[in-house]
């Protein structure tokens, strides 16, 4: 089976070809120049060029860049369509697109409006071209083209960027390769090959329509494939939209110059590389911020009132985003709900759970870190209140991401989260087939709390689950959870493929094992019956978790129903643990206490407590394991005599001296720790507040200037590469203008109209008495060695009449020279002076004379 024979049903781009664009900015010319001038003729492509140009001046790219490319290059202009094997340039001052096969050129926004032209041609590209589509990154300073690069990977495109080192600015380049969304990272000749290469495999020229099916069933390849990497990744595949599966498939085959599947499918049985690349391109991670801007108004005019009113007090709102990706989407919904909760007097607290596959995605969506071209989809007002501004980059502000936990969660397979008020599943139930959908449809019905919201992606619906749902707003796709009851779920369960192996002892039907599972099980024996008893507290001392059976140490106190833990210690253990869990909670350390005497009736134990902090990710919230366990039996200490037993006011007695002591000893450690940082607090305190209004002021101020100076910087540096480039062709036709002047062995002077010497031939130096400096003087002060009257005056009337003049003169030494005066006209047809040329004649002269003097 060749690549054409995989069958797929994908929207077919719009033009037959692969289109390539091609975004550069400072430094572009070169890597521009050595891209042209790798490609043939005919490399069964176009190439859409896009630069940052200054709007007020004249581009010379097209001239430029025609003298080293084969292929015709022009400027764009609108609506001409794209042709195979052609270059076409941006004009300066526009933003350039690719719409239904033609350009469409609009005007660049303002210049307070960050100007991004190629991640605009890049995101075109992506929704006509799709798999025909391949995106370059050259030379330049900034990050516009970044962003868009996954959308053309996620069409099934192909992406470059230039290798840092053959680049002059690598900075455009450098965050193309740091984001993760490029497929090649090569010199500008290197990638014109790889380029060409490409656009002749199957993958970019076959419109993929189905085969008619083989006469003899085979195995499918593409199922092999699947079957590998659930069994690599643990992650099953089958029930993903086939058609989006095999064009990844294609596109890796056309990545790695394969034409046959089964060739693939050995490959990735050898290389594990390649199946994490695999792996990735499944996994498709295209987001930005508030995408469907008028979704996210909805949702807080719509959605957030309806959640928070009637709200039980201390109740979280909860938020559920499911294929979170790099965690745009999740923090899209925390900034609206922070905007909606601006003023009012129900202030709510609020956690979203935004949840992935993808490990690499959620590390950058943890981190909250972006480029600074989400300008082009967050408001200055967003971007000013909720990011904070770093080189280069915005990152999302603490109280943002301290609303978001992000964790890896597979929606096919893993239990659903609880009490959800609000899921977010955009654009994830596309890439699932219908026998996944209805599994999954149930689950988010069960996650969420009564009349909870679904919000899905424009061109998704409920589908068969419209009795689950009911419809709040069809337009932005929200959807409120019905009444109906819930199917009965199985968490265990998976949704079946044909062929695929079954455990063994796992019976039709049974719920499946793994070796995870009998692990876990084997663990939870052990613990139950080797580890100590202990609770798990938080901050506050409230228990949260009894591990074992700790009726021996613990007991409900007497009154209203209480977790809280000093108050369940039986008696004996309550100074010593409150003394080990607050030098726990100071130094941050596990903390053990000895020798604790503990008596029941006319029995008396010796306890060790042990307090171990430790915290949770990702959140860093911590909490407190505190462990009980009995000395051995040979340690434990006879109850007294019942005579010598003490009364009851000795035993209160003892008890609050022990308790005493304990408190004593840790209030004097906070009290010299406190004297000594409260000192060094209150000199950094009025130096801080003093600096921190000069420091806020200075860097706006330093900020807006660093805008300004960076965008002006790269136009600057696009024209100062024309001007280079033109400076060094000047320079040529000077150089070709001397060695002409040297070579035609004649004396020639050039005056400008205020008869000032501009430039003349060595020879003109004895003809005229000239020297090297006598270039700029007047040509009246000179005295040449020609026997002429008012030789200033005959250059001006030249000049005046524009009527050349020619005659004969003769030199000191009786030499005769043919003497001619023609005005000096510019390219533009303008009078700029005259040129002076003596034409030895002598010769001819001395041979005409005889015969007159004979004829006469």
């Amino acid at each position: 089976m060749s690549v054409a024979e995989l069958p797929t049903a994908d929207e077919q781009p719009g033009i037959p070809f692969l289109v390539a664009g091609v975004g550069a900015s400072a430094g572009g010319l070169e890597a521009y120049t050595e891209l042209l001038e790798a490609l043939p003729a005919s490399p069964n492509f176009a190439l859409l060029l896009v630069s940052h140009l200054d709007p007020g001046q004249k581009s010379h790219l097209v001239e430029i860049l025609s003298r080293v490319c084969k292929m015709p290059v022009q400027e764009a202009a609108e609506g001409m369509k794209v042709k195979v094997n052609s270059v076409y340039v941006i004009p300066p001052g526009t933003t350039m697109t690719l719409v239904d096969g033609h350009l469409m050129l609009t005007a660049r926004p303002p210049r307070n409006v960050q100007h991004m032209p190629i991640d605009h041609l890049f995101r075109s590209l992506a929704s006509i071209q799709k798999s025909r589509s391949a995106a370059i990154v050259l030379s330049g300073n900034g990050s516009d083209g970044v962003i868009a690069l996954q959308a053309i990977k996620a069409a099934g495109g192909v992406t470059f960027a230039q290798e840092e080192q053959s680049a002059k600015h690598p900075s455009m380049p450098r965050a193309a390769a740091l984001d993760g969304n490029v497929d090649h990272i090569l010199r500008p000749r290197d990638i014109a090959r790889e380029l060409e290469r490409i656009a002749r495999h199957p993958y970019a020229q076959t419109d993929e329509a189905p085969p008619d099916a083989p006469a003899v069933p085979t195995r499918d390849p593409v199922a092999d494939i699947i079957d590998l990497l659930r069994n690599r990744t643990g992650v099953d595949f089958t029930h993903y939209k086939q058609t989006t599966i095999r064009r990844r498939i294609m596109r890796r085959m056309a990545l790695r110059n394969f034409q046959s599947p089964t060739e693939y499918l050995a490959l990735l049985r050898t290389d594990a590389t390649e199946v994490q690349n695999l792996y990735q391109d499944f996994l498709i991670r295209v987001t930005q911020f508030f995408r469907d801007p008028e979704a996210f108004e909805a949702i807080k005019e719509k959605v957030f009132p309806a959640l928070l009113k009637n709200r039980p007090a201390g109740s979280p709102v909860r938020i559920w985003v499911a294929g979170c990706a790099t965690g745009e989407e999740a923090y899209s919904l925390a900034m609206c709900l922070l905007e909606f909760l601006d003023g009012r007097a129900e202030v709510a607290s609020a956690k979203i759970l935004a949840t992935d596959l993808n490990e690499v995605a959620l590390e950058k969506a943890r981190a909250g870190l972006y480029l600074d071209n989400i300008e082009i989809d967050v408001s200055p007002e967003r971007l000013r209140r909720f990011f904070v501004r770093t080189e280069g980059h915005y990152q999302i502000s603490k109280a943002v991401r301290e609303l978001c936990v992000f964790s890896r969660h597979n929606m096919a397979t893993d239990p659903p989260f609880s009490r959800i008020d609000l899921v977010s599943c955009r654009n994830v139930l596309i890439y699932m087939d219908a026998a996944l959908q209805k599994r999954v449809m149930p689950l988010l019905h069960y996650a969420l709390n009564p009349y909870g919201i679904l919000f899905l992606g424009s061109s998704e619906n409920v589908g068969g689950a419209a009795d689950l749902f009911e419809v709040v707003d069809a337009k932005h796709r929200l959807f409120a959870r019905s009444s109906a009851a819930s199917m009965p779920l199985d968490f265990n369960a998976s949704v079946s493929a044909e062929g695929r192996p079954r455990p063994v002892g796992r019976e039709e039907g049974q719920p499946l094992w793994t070796a995870l599972d009998v692990q876990k099980e084997a663990d939870r024996v052990l613990l139950a019956r080797y580890a100590p008893v202990g609770v798990v507290v938080d901050e506050t001392m409230t228990v949260l978790q009894f591990r074992g059976r700790t009726a021996s140490y613990l007991e409900p106190a007497p009154g209203m129903a209480t977790l809280d833990l000093f108050r369940m210690l039986r008696e004996g253990l309550l100074a010593e643990v409150r003394a080990a869990t607050n030098q726990a909670k100071a130094e941050n350390s596990v903390i053990t206490r000895d020798g604790i005497q503990l008596t029941e009736g006319t029995t008396a134990r010796t306890v060790r407590v042990e307090v171990v902090p430790f915290k949770v990710p990702p959140s860093g919230v911590r909490f407190f394991l505190i462990l009980f366990q009995d000395a051995p039996q040979a340690d434990r200490v006879p109850a007294p005599p019942a005579e010598a037993q003490p009364t009851p006011n000795d035993l209160k007695v003892a008890q609050l001296q022990q308790e005493i002591g304990a408190l004593r000893e840790y209030l004097q450690s906070v009290i010299e720790e406190q004297e000594s940082t409260n000192e060094e607090l209150k000199s950094a305190n009025e130096e801080i507040l003093s600096a921190n209004e000069e420091l806020q002021s200075t860097n706006e101020e330093l900020q807006t200037a660093k805008e300004e100076a960076q965008s002006a910087n790269e136009e600057l540096s696009t024209v100062n590469e024309e001007l280079r480039h033109r400076n060094s062709e000047l320079a040529r036709v000077n150089n070709d203008l001397v060695n002409l002047l040297s070579g035609v062995g004649l004396p020639i002077v050039m005056v400008g109209r205020d008869l000032r010497i501009r430039r003349f031939t060595p020879l003109a130096e004895k003809a005229f008495n000239l020297i090297a400096t006598d270039v700029g003087r007047p040509i009246s002060d000179m005295k040449p060695n020609l026997r002429l009257d008012d030789f200033p005056g005959m250059i001006a009337r030249v000049i005046d009449s524009l009527t050349p003049f020619e005659g004969e003169v003769q030199d000191g030494s009786g030499h005769w020279f043919s003497l001619r005066i023609r005005p000096y006209v510019t390219l533009d047809s303008k009078i700029d002076g005259a040129s002076i040329v003596l034409v030895d004649v002598d010769a001819i002269r001395r041979q005409i004379a005889p015969k007159e003097v004979s004829g006469s």
